[in-house]
Protein backbone atom coordinates (compact mmCIF):
# COMPACT_ATOMS: atom_id res chain seq x y z
CA UNK A 1 0.00 0.00 0.00
CA UNK A 2 1.20 3.52 -0.82
CA UNK A 3 2.80 5.17 2.22
CA UNK A 4 0.56 8.31 1.96
CA UNK A 5 -2.62 6.23 1.74
CA UNK A 6 -1.57 4.22 4.76
CA UNK A 7 -0.86 7.39 6.72
CA UNK A 8 -4.31 8.80 5.88
CA UNK A 9 -6.00 5.62 7.07
CA UNK A 10 -4.06 5.70 10.32
CA UNK A 11 -5.13 9.32 10.95
CA UNK A 12 -8.80 8.44 10.40
CA UNK A 13 -8.48 5.45 12.71
CA UNK A 14 -7.16 7.75 15.44
CA UNK A 15 -10.01 10.28 14.89
CA UNK A 16 -12.75 7.66 15.15
CA UNK A 17 -11.01 6.02 18.10
CA UNK A 18 -11.33 9.34 19.91
CA UNK A 19 -15.08 9.25 19.46
CA UNK A 20 -15.64 11.63 16.54
CA UNK A 21 -17.87 10.87 13.59
CA UNK A 22 -18.21 12.14 10.06
CA UNK A 23 -20.15 15.27 11.23
CA UNK A 24 -16.80 16.77 12.19
CA UNK A 25 -16.01 16.95 8.49
CA UNK A 26 -19.48 17.71 7.04
CA UNK A 27 -21.94 19.02 9.60
CA UNK A 28 -25.49 19.76 8.40
CA UNK A 29 -26.80 23.32 8.92
CA UNK A 30 -28.78 23.69 12.15
CA UNK A 31 -31.93 24.79 10.30
CA UNK A 32 -31.92 22.01 7.72
CA UNK A 33 -35.16 20.02 7.92
CA UNK A 34 -36.55 22.27 10.68
CA UNK A 35 -39.63 24.51 10.85
CA UNK A 36 -39.65 28.11 12.10
CA UNK A 37 -42.87 29.43 13.59
CA UNK A 38 -43.54 33.08 12.75
CA UNK A 39 -45.80 34.34 15.55
CA UNK A 40 -47.77 37.30 14.25
CA UNK A 41 -49.22 39.58 16.93
CA UNK A 42 -52.24 40.43 14.80
CA UNK A 43 -55.19 39.05 12.86
CA UNK A 44 -54.48 37.69 9.37
CA UNK A 45 -54.98 39.94 6.36
CA UNK A 46 -53.71 43.26 7.72
CA UNK A 47 -50.76 45.30 6.50
CA UNK A 48 -48.32 43.54 8.86
CA UNK A 49 -49.39 40.14 7.55
CA UNK A 50 -49.08 41.33 3.93
CA UNK A 51 -45.58 42.70 4.50
CA UNK A 52 -44.41 39.47 6.10
CA UNK A 53 -45.52 37.57 2.98
CA UNK A 54 -42.79 39.44 1.10
CA UNK A 55 -40.20 38.55 3.75
CA UNK A 56 -40.82 34.82 4.28
CA UNK A 57 -39.59 33.34 0.96
CA UNK A 58 -36.41 35.43 1.01
CA UNK A 59 -35.71 34.73 4.68
CA UNK A 60 -36.05 31.00 3.97
CA UNK A 61 -33.70 31.39 1.01
CA UNK A 62 -30.97 33.07 3.06
CA UNK A 63 -31.08 30.89 6.20
CA UNK A 64 -28.55 28.07 5.74
CA UNK A 65 -30.56 24.85 5.55
CA UNK A 66 -33.64 26.59 4.07
CA UNK A 67 -36.15 25.76 6.84
CA UNK A 68 -39.90 25.79 6.42
CA UNK A 69 -41.50 28.97 7.85
CA UNK A 70 -45.14 28.88 8.94
CA UNK A 71 -47.40 31.69 10.17
CA UNK A 72 -49.24 31.53 13.49
CA UNK A 73 -51.51 34.42 14.42
CA UNK A 74 -51.74 35.54 18.04
CA UNK A 75 -53.73 38.80 18.24
CA UNK A 76 -54.37 40.55 21.53
CA UNK A 77 -53.41 43.64 23.46
CA UNK A 78 -51.90 45.45 20.50
CA UNK A 79 -49.17 42.81 20.25
CA UNK A 80 -48.69 42.34 24.01
CA UNK A 81 -50.06 38.77 23.97
CA UNK A 82 -47.51 37.69 21.33
CA UNK A 83 -44.68 39.57 23.07
CA UNK A 84 -45.54 37.95 26.41
CA UNK A 85 -45.58 34.53 24.75
CA UNK A 86 -42.19 35.06 23.11
CA UNK A 87 -40.70 36.34 26.37
CA UNK A 88 -42.02 33.71 28.77
CA UNK A 89 -43.18 30.62 26.86
CA UNK A 90 -41.39 30.21 23.53
CA UNK A 91 -38.28 28.03 23.61
CA UNK A 92 -35.08 30.03 22.93
CA UNK A 93 -34.01 27.65 20.18
CA UNK A 94 -34.16 30.02 17.22
CA UNK A 95 -37.26 28.26 15.89
CA UNK A 96 -39.79 30.90 17.02
CA UNK A 97 -39.71 34.41 15.57
CA UNK A 98 -42.29 37.03 16.51
CA UNK A 99 -43.48 39.78 14.17
CA UNK A 100 -45.22 42.45 16.25
CA UNK A 101 -46.20 46.12 15.97
CA UNK A 102 -44.11 48.95 17.41
CA UNK A 103 -46.85 49.39 20.00
CA UNK A 104 -45.11 46.83 22.23
CA UNK A 105 -42.31 49.37 22.77
CA UNK A 106 -44.74 52.14 23.68
CA UNK A 107 -46.66 49.83 26.02
CA UNK A 108 -43.46 48.76 27.78
CA UNK A 109 -42.09 52.30 28.20
CA UNK A 110 -45.41 53.57 29.53
CA UNK A 111 -45.75 50.62 31.91
CA UNK A 112 -49.20 49.71 30.60
CA UNK A 113 -51.17 46.83 32.06
CA UNK A 114 -50.55 43.38 30.62
CA UNK A 115 -46.87 43.96 29.83
CA UNK A 116 -44.97 40.89 31.08
CA UNK A 117 -41.90 41.27 28.87
CA UNK A 118 -38.69 43.30 28.94
CA UNK A 119 -37.87 44.96 25.60
CA UNK A 120 -34.17 45.09 26.55
CA UNK A 121 -33.95 41.29 26.70
CA UNK A 122 -35.37 40.45 23.27
CA UNK A 123 -33.06 39.86 20.31
CA UNK A 124 -34.03 42.31 17.56
CA UNK A 125 -33.90 41.15 13.93
CA UNK A 126 -34.86 44.36 12.13
CA UNK A 127 -37.92 45.64 10.30
CA UNK A 128 -39.06 46.13 6.72
CA UNK A 129 -40.36 49.61 7.49
CA UNK A 130 -38.94 52.39 9.63
CA UNK A 131 -39.63 55.67 7.79
CA UNK A 132 -42.89 57.37 8.71
CA UNK A 133 -43.32 61.08 8.08
CA UNK A 134 -46.33 63.01 9.35
CA UNK A 135 -47.65 66.38 8.23
CA UNK A 136 -50.16 68.72 9.88
CA UNK A 137 -52.47 70.58 7.51
CA UNK A 138 -55.64 72.69 7.48
CA UNK A 139 -58.46 73.48 5.06
CA UNK A 140 -57.39 76.01 2.45
CA UNK A 141 -60.51 78.11 3.02
CA UNK A 142 -59.39 79.02 6.54
CA UNK A 143 -56.32 80.86 5.25
CA UNK A 144 -54.12 79.53 8.08
CA UNK A 145 -50.99 79.45 5.94
CA UNK A 146 -48.50 80.48 8.63
CA UNK A 147 -47.75 79.24 12.11
CA UNK A 148 -48.60 82.67 13.53
CA UNK A 149 -52.08 82.62 11.95
CA UNK A 150 -52.64 79.11 13.17
CA UNK A 151 -51.64 80.04 16.72
CA UNK A 152 -54.12 82.90 16.67
CA UNK A 153 -57.07 80.72 15.60
CA UNK A 154 -59.00 79.38 18.64
CA UNK A 155 -60.90 76.10 18.77
CA UNK A 156 -59.41 74.44 15.68
CA UNK A 157 -61.33 71.21 15.00
CA UNK A 158 -58.80 68.44 14.49
CA UNK A 159 -60.12 65.13 13.13
CA UNK A 160 -58.87 61.71 14.21
CA UNK A 161 -59.91 58.08 14.40
CA UNK A 162 -59.62 57.23 18.09
CA UNK A 163 -57.43 57.73 21.15
CA UNK A 164 -54.24 55.81 20.54
CA UNK A 165 -54.47 55.89 16.75
CA UNK A 166 -51.66 57.71 14.93
CA UNK A 167 -54.16 60.25 13.57
CA UNK A 168 -54.82 61.20 17.19
CA UNK A 169 -51.37 60.89 18.76
CA UNK A 170 -49.59 62.87 16.06
CA UNK A 171 -52.45 65.37 15.85
CA UNK A 172 -52.01 66.00 19.60
CA UNK A 173 -48.23 66.21 19.23
CA UNK A 174 -48.54 68.86 16.51
CA UNK A 175 -51.20 70.81 18.40
CA UNK A 176 -49.04 70.96 21.53
CA UNK A 177 -45.77 71.93 19.87
CA UNK A 178 -47.46 74.39 17.51
CA UNK A 179 -48.99 76.14 20.52
CA UNK A 180 -52.58 75.96 19.28
CA UNK A 181 -55.25 77.80 21.24
CA UNK A 182 -57.92 75.49 22.72
CA UNK A 183 -57.84 72.85 19.96
CA UNK A 184 -60.79 70.45 19.74
CA UNK A 185 -60.20 66.81 18.85
CA UNK A 186 -63.12 65.25 17.02
CA UNK A 187 -62.99 61.43 17.01
CA UNK A 188 -64.90 58.54 15.50
CA UNK A 189 -63.86 58.81 11.85
CA UNK A 190 -61.88 56.37 9.75
CA UNK A 191 -58.79 57.94 8.25
CA UNK A 192 -60.49 58.39 4.88
CA UNK A 193 -63.59 59.83 6.55
CA UNK A 194 -61.42 62.54 8.14
CA UNK A 195 -60.54 63.72 4.61
CA UNK A 196 -64.20 63.72 3.60
CA UNK A 197 -65.19 65.64 6.75
CA UNK A 198 -62.56 68.27 5.97
CA UNK A 199 -63.93 68.57 2.43
CA UNK A 200 -67.42 69.18 3.93
CA UNK A 201 -65.99 71.76 6.36
CA UNK A 202 -67.00 69.59 9.33
CA UNK A 203 -63.35 69.55 10.39
CA UNK A 204 -60.58 72.11 10.09
CA UNK A 205 -57.36 70.12 10.31
CA UNK A 206 -55.67 66.77 10.67
CA UNK A 207 -52.30 65.01 10.73
CA UNK A 208 -51.48 62.19 8.35
CA UNK A 209 -48.67 60.11 6.96
CA UNK A 210 -47.18 62.00 4.00
CA UNK A 211 -47.18 58.86 1.85
CA UNK A 212 -50.91 58.51 2.49
CA UNK A 213 -51.50 62.18 1.69
CA UNK A 214 -49.84 61.78 -1.73
CA UNK A 215 -51.54 58.44 -2.38
CA UNK A 216 -54.98 59.98 -1.88
CA UNK A 217 -54.22 63.40 -3.37
CA UNK A 218 -51.19 63.18 -5.72
CA UNK A 219 -51.29 66.93 -6.34
CA UNK A 220 -52.06 67.97 -2.76
CA UNK A 221 -48.77 69.83 -2.33
CA UNK A 222 -48.15 71.00 -5.91
CA UNK A 223 -51.62 72.48 -6.30
CA UNK A 224 -51.84 73.77 -2.74
CA UNK A 225 -55.02 71.87 -1.88
CA UNK A 226 -54.30 72.34 1.84
CA UNK A 227 -52.16 74.59 3.99
CA UNK A 228 -49.36 72.42 5.33
CA UNK A 229 -47.99 73.88 8.55
CA UNK A 230 -45.36 71.46 9.86
CA UNK A 231 -43.79 68.07 9.32
CA UNK A 232 -42.47 65.47 11.77
CA UNK A 233 -39.94 63.21 10.05
CA UNK A 234 -39.15 59.74 11.33
CA UNK A 235 -36.19 59.44 11.01
CA UNK A 236 -35.45 63.14 11.07
CA UNK A 237 -32.53 62.98 8.60
CA UNK A 238 -34.72 61.58 5.80
CA UNK A 239 -35.49 63.64 2.73
CA UNK A 240 -39.11 64.15 1.77
CA UNK A 241 -38.95 66.08 -1.54
CA UNK A 242 -42.55 67.28 -1.73
CA UNK A 243 -42.63 68.34 1.91
CA UNK A 244 -39.10 69.55 2.64
CA UNK A 245 -40.15 73.20 2.33
CA UNK A 246 -42.49 72.81 5.31
CA UNK A 247 -41.11 73.76 8.76
CA UNK A 248 -39.96 70.80 10.84
CA UNK A 249 -41.77 70.50 14.13
CA UNK A 250 -38.34 70.29 15.81
CA UNK A 251 -37.80 73.97 14.99
CA UNK A 252 -40.56 74.82 17.49
CA UNK A 253 -39.04 72.91 20.41
CA UNK A 254 -38.36 75.28 23.33
CA UNK A 255 -36.75 73.10 25.97
CA UNK A 256 -34.83 69.92 26.72
CA UNK A 257 -38.06 68.49 28.11
CA UNK A 258 -39.75 68.92 24.72
CA UNK A 259 -36.72 67.57 22.86
CA UNK A 260 -36.75 64.39 24.93
CA UNK A 261 -40.47 64.03 24.32
CA UNK A 262 -39.85 64.16 20.55
CA UNK A 263 -37.01 61.66 20.90
CA UNK A 264 -39.36 59.25 22.66
CA UNK A 265 -42.09 59.88 20.07
CA UNK A 266 -39.72 59.08 17.24
CA UNK A 267 -38.18 56.05 18.96
CA UNK A 268 -41.50 54.31 19.52
CA UNK A 269 -42.29 54.55 15.78
CA UNK A 270 -38.80 54.22 14.32
CA UNK A 271 -38.46 50.60 15.40
CA UNK A 272 -41.00 49.82 12.68
CA UNK A 273 -42.82 46.50 12.79
CA UNK A 274 -40.08 44.42 14.40
CA UNK A 275 -39.07 40.81 14.08
CA UNK A 276 -37.90 39.40 17.43
CA UNK A 277 -36.29 36.36 19.04
CA UNK A 278 -36.78 35.10 22.58
CA UNK A 279 -34.33 36.04 25.35
CA UNK A 280 -31.62 33.44 25.80
CA UNK A 281 -31.45 32.40 22.15
CA UNK A 282 -27.84 31.30 21.47
CA UNK A 283 -25.70 34.01 19.91
CA UNK A 284 -24.79 31.92 16.89
CA UNK A 285 -28.48 31.40 16.00
CA UNK A 286 -29.24 35.09 16.52
CA UNK A 287 -26.40 35.93 14.13
CA UNK A 288 -27.58 33.43 11.51
CA UNK A 289 -31.05 34.97 11.49
CA UNK A 290 -29.75 38.55 11.56
CA UNK A 291 -27.52 37.83 8.57
CA UNK A 292 -30.43 36.24 6.70
CA UNK A 293 -32.67 39.21 7.45
CA UNK A 294 -30.03 41.68 6.26
CA UNK A 295 -29.54 39.74 3.03
CA UNK A 296 -33.32 39.75 2.56
CA UNK A 297 -33.54 43.52 2.93
CA UNK A 298 -30.64 44.03 0.51
CA UNK A 299 -32.05 41.76 -2.20
CA UNK A 300 -33.45 43.86 -5.12
CA UNK A 301 -36.05 41.16 -5.80
CA UNK A 302 -37.33 41.46 -2.23
CA UNK A 303 -37.84 45.20 -2.70
CA UNK A 304 -39.84 44.57 -5.87
CA UNK A 305 -41.98 41.91 -4.19
CA UNK A 306 -42.56 44.08 -1.12
CA UNK A 307 -43.66 47.06 -3.23
CA UNK A 308 -45.98 44.84 -5.26
CA UNK A 309 -47.66 43.32 -2.19
CA UNK A 310 -47.65 46.30 0.20
CA UNK A 311 -48.18 49.10 -2.31
CA UNK A 312 -45.32 51.05 -0.77
CA UNK A 313 -41.53 50.98 -0.85
CA UNK A 314 -39.75 49.26 2.05
CA UNK A 315 -37.61 51.36 4.39
CA UNK A 316 -35.61 48.59 6.09
CA UNK A 317 -34.15 48.95 9.55
CA UNK A 318 -31.18 46.66 10.16
CA UNK A 319 -31.02 44.59 13.37
CA UNK A 320 -28.11 46.42 14.99
CA UNK A 321 -29.66 49.83 14.35
CA UNK A 322 -32.97 48.63 15.76
CA UNK A 323 -31.28 47.36 18.92
CA UNK A 324 -29.51 50.71 19.33
CA UNK A 325 -32.84 52.55 19.06
CA UNK A 326 -34.26 50.38 21.85
CA UNK A 327 -31.25 51.14 24.05
CA UNK A 328 -31.63 54.88 23.46
CA UNK A 329 -35.38 55.19 24.16
CA UNK A 330 -35.80 57.79 26.94
CA UNK A 331 -37.15 56.10 30.08
CA UNK A 332 -36.96 58.92 32.64
CA UNK A 333 -40.22 59.46 34.57
CA UNK A 334 -40.71 63.09 33.46
CA UNK A 335 -40.52 62.27 29.75
CA UNK A 336 -42.71 59.18 30.12
CA UNK A 337 -45.34 61.14 32.05
CA UNK A 338 -45.36 63.89 29.42
CA UNK A 339 -45.70 61.27 26.68
CA UNK A 340 -48.72 59.83 28.51
CA UNK A 341 -50.36 63.25 28.78
CA UNK A 342 -49.87 64.12 25.12
CA UNK A 343 -51.18 60.75 23.95
CA UNK A 344 -54.06 60.54 26.44
CA UNK A 345 -57.48 62.13 26.65
CA UNK A 346 -56.79 64.89 29.18
CA UNK A 347 -56.26 68.56 28.21
CA UNK A 348 -52.86 69.23 26.69
CA UNK A 349 -50.35 70.29 29.35
CA UNK A 350 -48.86 73.80 29.48
CA UNK A 351 -45.47 74.22 27.84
Amino acid sequence: MHNKTLAAILVLDVVFALGFDSDVFAQSPYYQGKTIRLIQGREPGGSGDIRSKAVIPFLRKYIPGNPTIINEFMPGGGGRKAANYLFSTARPDGLTIAHISSGIVTSAVLGESGVQYDIDKFHWLGSTDSAFHYAFFTRKELGLNTIEKLQGYPGLRIGATSIGHTTYTYGRTFAWLLGLKDPRFVLGYSSIEVDLAMARAELDARSNNTAEVIRRNPDAVKKGLFDFTAILKIPREDKEPEFDHIPEIDSLVKSERERRFLTLTRSTRLVGTPYLLAPGTPKELVQILRDAMKKTFQDPEFRKEFTKLAGDDPSPLMPEAQEEIIRSVPRDPETVELFKLINGNKPLPPR
